[in-house]
């Protein structure tokens, strides 16, 4: 492991369980200086030491992303640990049970928008602001668009809604971060299990009513998807990758 390799500073959102810390410990495991970002600082505490020694260097930082001031905090302290911010894998996300819309409290809808949208916004514009200011200037983002940014599962209008607009600031980011050698992509994540994704080996409303079990896959390849967009060189960018369980019903969802 070369001594630039190591130099690379990542930030991960929703670090702390899930896909977020996956892909936090497999970047930090491929070289990267990685800040494991969260709500709770003892679990992103834990993630890290689960992670085990590496030669990267990792941080702790929570933060709410919806709150503009705590992001603000969070890449000031990025700033004076590692000087630079090569990477933001924005992933930090919540959804709600399957629910008509008219049914859906609309504290639910503030909720949602305000981590999913809002929050991956308040990151990128902090990336972004710090990739066009750093020397060298550059960097890439990588948002967490999921298959519902394509195809809604019943009932999960905050959740799809957010989704799709995520698929616009991508779009936007990578089309505005070309002068400043920015890249942005967008990966798309159907059913890898984690904690939160049990329910679907259980059973899920499905498009034609029932109730059904769905095939998973493990988060591990979600991990190995994101190091590898990340590794690119600047003058390259996967926009969109879908990485899905084979068998899930994406494809003709409906």
């Amino acid at each position: 492991m070369t001594a630039k390799t190591v130099s690379r500073t990542a930030i991960v959102t929703g670090a702390g369980t899930g896909i977020g810390k996956s892909v936090a410990t497999a970047l930090l495991g491929a070289g990267w200086n990685t800040v494991f970002c969260g709500r709770r600082k003892e679990v992103l505490d834990e993630a890290i030491a689960e992670a085990g020694p590496t030669q990267a260097k990792a941080l702790a930082v929570a933060c709410d992303i919806s709150k503009a001031d705590q992001v603000d905090d969070l890449f000031e302290t990025v700033a004076a640990a590692f000087g630079r911010v090569d990477l933001l894998f924005n992933n930090a996300g919540m959804s709600y049970k399957s629910t008509p819309i008219d049914e859906i409290p609309v504290d639910v809808w503030n909720d949602i928008v305000g981590v999913n949208l809002t929050g991956s916004f308040l990151c990128a514009r902090a990336a972004f602001g710090a990739m066009r200011k750093q020397q060298p200037m550059g960097g890439r983002i990588i948002n967490n668009g999921s298959v519902s940014a394509y195809a809604p599962r019943p009932g999960s209008v905050p959740y799809t809604a957010t989704k799709h607009a995520i698929t616009g600031l991508t779009k936007t980011l990578a089309l505005d971060g070309r002068p400043y050698d920015i890249a942005c992509g967008q990966i798309d994540i159907g059913n890898a299990l984690t904690d939160m994704a049990q329910a679907m080996t259980v059973g899920v409303p499905q498009a034609n009513g029932s109730i059904a079990a769905e095939a998973v896959m493990d988060v591990q390849h979600v991990a190995d998807a994101v190091v590898h967009m990340a590794s690119l060189p600047l003058d390259a960018n996967v926009l969109f990758m879908t990485v899905m369980a084979t068998k899930m019903p994406f494809v003709g969802r409906g």
